[in-house]
This record gives C-alpha cells, sequence and structure tokens, in this order.
C-alpha cells in the first residue's frame, strides 16, 4: 500500500486527509504529520495503517475535546465524563485531560473561582447551594468548601440580594413562597426570616 496523496482539509487548516492507493482513509493533525513523517508515495503495511488509524480517531476525540472546552469551561469531571460517552480509553483520557490542563484549558480551581464570582455578582446563591451545583460538576466538595472559606463574602450578603431582586416580582410578594423559594435555593430558614424581617423594617 501506498500514501497516493495528503490533502489539507477546507476549515480545518491544522488537519490532513490521507488518501492511501488512490482512495481516502484517515485524517490527522499537522502535528501527527509531521511527527509521524507521513509523505506522498510512502510505502505502508497493515499494521502501519491500523495504527495510523487509531491515531486518527485520537486526534478527533482531541479535537472534539478542544471543542467541547470552548464552548464555556469544564470542569476535568465533566471532561471525562464527556470522553468516556465517546468511547475514548482510560488512558487517551488521560492524555487529553493532560494536553489540555497543559495548555490552560481544563483547570479545576479557576473554574471554582469563576463560578464562585459568577454565582455572587450575577445569581447570588448560598454556600450550600454553590457546593452542591459544583459536587454535581465532579468537583470534590472539600476543595469548594476551601475556596468558599477564602472567600469574603457570605450567606447574608447573597440572601439580601436575592430578596431585593425578588420583590420586583408579584408573587414574591408574599413572604410564605419567597421563603419556600430561599429554601430551595440552601438558605437556613433562620437567617431567610431574619433576613426578610431586616428588609421589611427598612
Amino acid at each position: 500500500m501506498k500514501i497516493t496523496s495528503i490533502q489539507q482539509q477546507v476549515g480545518k487548516k491544522d488537519f490532513y486527509s490521507i488518501f492511501v492507493d488512490g482512495e481516502y482513509s484517515f485524517s490527522v493533525s499537522e502535528t501527527t504529520l509531521l511527527k509521524k513523517h507521513l509523505v506522498s508515495g510512502q510505502e505502508i503495511n497493515e499494521k502501519e495503517l491500523g495504527e495510523f488509524k487509531q491515531i486518527s480517531s485520537n486526534d478527533l476525540l482531541y479535537r472534539l475535546s478542544l471543542n467541547y472546552v470552548s464552548r464555556r469551561l469544564k470542569t476535568k469531571g465533566e471532561m471525562k465524563d464527556y470522553l468516556k460517552r465517546k468511547g475514548a480509553s482510560p488512558a487517551l483520557i488521560t492524555e487529553i485531560l493532560n494536553k489540555l490542563s497543559d495548555i490552560g484549558l481544563l483547570d479545576d480551581n479557576k473554574f471554582i473561582e469563576y463560578y464562585i464570582r459568577d454565582r455572587q455578582t450575577l445569581h447570588p446563591a448560598s454556600k450550600r447551594k454553590i457546593i452542591s451545583d459544583l459536587q454535581k460538576k465532579r468537583i470534590p466538595r472539600e476543595i469548594v468548601e476551601e475556596a468558599l472559606a477564602t472567600n469574603p463574602s457570605s450567606d447574608n450578603d447573597a440572601l439580601h440580594k436575592i430578596i431585593k431582586s425578588k420583590r420586583l416580582q408579584m408573587k414574591y410578594q408574599d413572604n410564605q413562597k419567597l421563603m419556600q423559594y430561599l429554601a430551595r435555593q440552601g438558605f437556613n430558614y433562620g437567617d431567610i426570616k431574619t433576613a426578610i424581617n431586616a428588609q421589611e423594617e427598612e
């Protein structure tokens, strides 16, 4: 068998289509192309073709991972689950996670920092809910608690922001409905009652 043509893919400048004996066979990244010294006219055997196709599959999963993480920050746990769904082997999952971490696209500490900042400034929530939400994203509870412990904002700050915002809606003029909503957000009943009373006295 012979590699008869190597063509740069349209719209994917860093990927190349490899043709063997005149027919499309597999695709590889530019990095792999150079690393494996693939050139037109090169003779390859069945074993080498199988290896190249496996490399091609791995390259595709890495490219899909880049697209997945570029939509928004992801945790390592989320990325690991994504790759499992795509059928990646444990070894390949580790390799891709390390690559993404090395180029700064996968950083759980950064994710926690941004998530907490967003929740406190744009979408206030109790620390209990923040912990619960981040655990769902496969971040260990102790790591989240450590990050929250160094954050100056308190549940009372979040409570007052939410109450002020929700009071603008007609249905939350009812204290019972407002308290039920706040309880679902993970706030302590005593803190909720104190915050509502304090606001009514202002």
